[in-house]
C-alpha cells in the first residue's frame, strides 16, 4: 500500500477555488484546502516550516495551524486535515450486525474498543462524529414497500429465508426497522453516542441502502451543510463476499457486505477525502477479501491508517 513519492510539490485540482489539495516532496499530502502552492513561493516566515527546491523557485512546506492535525497514513505519508471540515463516518455499528445473539462476528467485535479510544480523540479535536446507523438501515413501513426487489432479493440470498422487516426472536424486534433493539448500536456504543449526541458532537443519520452516499441522501445533505470535505471511516463491514455460515436466526449476512467500502467509494465519487482506519473496521468474509478492500482503499479511493498512528502522532502547533 505505498506510492511512489513526489520529486516536487503538486498541487491537484483548481488552483481558483478552495477545493484542492497539495502533496510535496516529502510524503505530506495537505488536504486542508488552506494554502494554494503558489502562495508559498515567496516564503513567509509565519507560515513555513522547511524548504523545499522547485525548479527555480522555492517552495515552502507549510506549518501546522491550529484546527489541523497531521495523519500518518500507509506508505510512510502523513494527511494534514482541517478538523472543523472532517467527519468521522462509523458504519453499521449496531446489534443486528454485533450482537453475539444475533451472528458471530469476532472481528467487528474486536473494533469496539479502538473505535470508542477514536471518537473520544477525535470529539477533542473538534472532529464531527456521524454515527450512519440509526436504524441504519432504519427501515419503515413506506420503505419497506418501495424497497428495489434488487435488495431485497439480494438481502433474503436464499428463497424462503427472513428479509427486512422479519420478526426475529426474543426482544431483538423487527428487521433493520427504526426504533427496534436490533438497529441500536452496540453495547457501549449506544452509550458513547448518545454522549456525544448531548454535547453536540455526536449525530445519528439513516440510511437505506448499503451505501451512505448512494444517492442524494441525508449523509450527503449534512456533510454539504457543514462543509465536511475529509472522511474518517469506521465500521462493518468492509467488503463483499459471500453468505457467512453461522447465523442464530439464519440470516444471511451476503447484503450487509460492502457498506464501508461502498460509502468509500460513492464518498470518492463525489470528491470527498477518505481514510479507512483499519483497527476500527472488520467483515465477516475471509482475510483476503479485507485485505483487498484495504488495498483499493489506500490505493484508489483515498488513504488507510490505525489508531495507533492517529494517536501517536505530533500534533503539537
Amino acid at each position: 500500500m505505498s506510492a511512489s513519492f513526489v520529486t516536487e510539490p503538486i498541487e491537484f485540482g483548481d488552483p481558483s477555488s478552495d477545493d484542492f489539495c497539495v502533496e510535496y516532496p516529502n510524503g505530506l499530502i495537505d488536504l486542508s484546502r488552506s494554502i494554494h502552492l503558489e502562495e508559498l513561493v515567496k516564503p513567509d516566515i509565519d507560515t513555513i516550516e522547511e524548504y523545499i527546491p522547485r525548479m527555480d523557485s522555492t517552495i515552502t512546506l507549510p506549518k501546522l495551524r491550529h484546527g489541523q492535525i497531521d495523519i500518518p497514513v500507509t506508505g510512510e505519508k502523513t494527511i494534514r486535515v482541517n478538523t472543523d471540515r472532517t467527519a468521522l463516518v462509523i458504519v453499521d455499528m449496531q446489534n443486528f450486525f454485533l450482537h453475539p445473539d444475533i451472528r458471530e462476528h469476532p472481528t467487528g467485535l474486536a473494533c469496539v474498543a479502538p473505535l470508542m479510544k477514536a471518537v473520544k480523540f477525535f470529539r477533542e479535536k473538534n472532529v464531527k462524529i456521524i454515527w450512519l446507523i440509526c436504524s441504519n438501515w432504519g427501515f419503515s413501513e413506506d420503505d419497506l414497500a418501495t424497497i428495489p426487489p434488487s435488495l431485497a432479493r439480494g438481502f433474503n440470498a436464499n428463497h424462503g429465508s427472513r428479509g427486512f422487516g422479519c420478526k426475529l426472536a426474543g426482544d431483538m424486534g423487527r428487521i433493520l426497522m427504526i426504533g427496534e433493539k436490533n438497529t441500536e448500536l452496540y453495547g457501549p456504543l449506544q452509550g458513547l453516542y448518545e454522549d456525544g449526541r448531548d454535547k453536540g458532537s455526536d449525530f445519528w443519520i439513516n440510511k437505506i441502502r448499503m451505501s451512505g452516499l448512494w444517492n442524494q441522501t441525508p449523509l450527503e445533505a449534512f456533510l454539504q451543510k457543514n462543509g465536511i470535505k475529509t472522511l474518517l471511516f469506521a465500521g462493518v463491514n468492509v467488503d463483499d463476499v459471500k453468505p457467512v455460515p453461522h447465523s442464530n436466526y439464519s440470516i444471511p449476512t451476503l447484503i450487509i457486505s460492502q457498506c464501508v467500502l461502498g460509502t468509500i467509494i460513492d464518498a470518492n465519487h463525489k470528491g470527498y477525502d477518505c481514510i479507512l482506519i483499519e483497527d476500527t473496521t472488520a467483515t465477516t468474509s475471509p482475510d483476503v477479501t479485507y485485505q483487498a478492500a484495504l488495498y483499493n482503499a489506500g490505493n484508489t479511493y483515498g488513504f488507510v491508517t490505525c489508531t495507533d498512528k492517529v494517536f501517536n502522532s505530533d500534533n503539537s502547533v
